[in-house]
């Protein structure tokens, strides 16, 4: 059996399996995007990796130095923030190839330099390669939370209600568009592209919903959301229903969906690399985590969906009614077929 056959989440089981005991200060690890690591008593080290390969990842034709270094950063800023945690020191590893230009070095630091110090976070360190290959952007980033403050996927309950932040699909639509190749774009229409080169880490929403006290679990959106909220269903062994009609989607992206002849819905459940956040709480408390992170942050959020028993399933009520088997959409690393590189 190879990679592509076992399949990405199933393979990362495999090498939990190999991996030795954890110490006692580990409260989550591998299965997590986020390794949650006891300090003292009262706080929690939060660390966090991703790799950005040309090929799969980024192509240079799409997407700038200084852009790419905004993106690697973001991505592992919103997984500081699906925990509710402040970010505090990158580590950045490259591997180049010898002919690449010294100044596409220098945009990509700039890019990176500029998104951690928005967060007020810093860069440490790193190492640098040689590659004969594809250029290879690993970056590992560390953070810490209160320990009564840490949101972990796997405290959902059947009756929780499930809420988004921000608006869903608009980075799909980005891509979609960048794979267009240049031409003129309708106006509304730009910033679509920015939601996908240099998405926004909710670190600030993530802070407000750990500090309302009230998220049973948390996920920040990168795989897109039927993926990403079926996490919380297996670490919390429940089922969900979410309703299409319900999800967060801006003008923009209906009027892209419309012009393109696709379902602005399947955009924004299945699209991916959003990078909001998903969250749990009890029934009854949306409004008030709501009105708190709108408070603080500015940013809404919506409620897109029910916590079941697990036995019960997971289901999307489309907008005409009907009731299907969510299924897993978004990206797939080892996929037999997998889509072009993203960016």
């Amino acid at each position: 059996m190879n990679v592509s056959e076992l399949g990405e989440f199933a393979l990362i089981g495999r090498i939990a399996a190999w991996l030795p005991d954890y110490r006692e200060d580990v409260r989550a690890a591998v299965g997590d995007d986020v390794a949650v690591l006891a300090l003292d008593p009262g706080t929690c080290g939060l660390a966090t990796c991703d790799i950005q390969v040309e090929g799969v990842h980024f192509s240079r034709e799409l997407i700038t130095p200084f852009q790419l270094g905004r993106r690697a950063a973001a991505i592992n800023l919103s997984d500081i923030a699906a925990k509710g945690g402040t970010p505090e020191h990158f580590l950045v590893s490259l591997a180049l190839p010898t002919d690449l230009e010294v100044s596409w070095v220098e945009g990509l630091y700039g890019g990176l330099a500029e998104e951690a110090s928005r967060h007020g976070a810093d860069i440490v360190g790193g190492n640098l390669s040689r590659t004969d290959g594809p250029i290879v952007v690993d970056v590992f980033l560390m953070g810490k939370v209160r320990v009564e403050e840490v949101v972990f996927r796997s405290g959902a309950r059947p009756g929780d209600v499930v809420l988004v932040t921000g608006w869903l699909g608009e980075a799909a639509a980005g891509l979609a568009l960048l794979r267009r190749g240049p031409g003129d774009l309708a106006e509304e229409w730009k910033h679509l592209l920015e939601a996908y080169l240099t998405p926004t880490p909710r670190v600030s929403e993530g802070r407000a919903v750990a500090r309302s006290g009230r998220a049973t679990s948390m996920i920040d959106l990168s795989d897109g959301l039927s993926s990403d909220v079926g996490h919380i269903c297996d670490q919390s062994w429940v089922g969900v229903r979410l309703f299409a009609e319900r999800l967060p989607i801006s003008g923009a992206v209906q009027d892209f969906a419309e012009v393109t002849c696709r379902e602005d819905w399947a955009l924004a459940l299945e699209g991916g690399e959003d990078y909001e956040l998903c969250l749990t709480v009890p029934e009854g408390a949306e409004e008030e985590v709501a009105a708190q992170v709108q408070a603080q942050t500015g940013t809404q959020l919506t409620c897109v969906g029910e916590i079941l028993k697990q036995e019960a399933g997971r289901w999307v009520v489309l907008p005409d009614g009907s009731e299907v088997p969510l299924r897993p959409g978004g990206w797939n690393h080892f996929a037999s077929d997998p889509p072009p590189a993203r960016a």
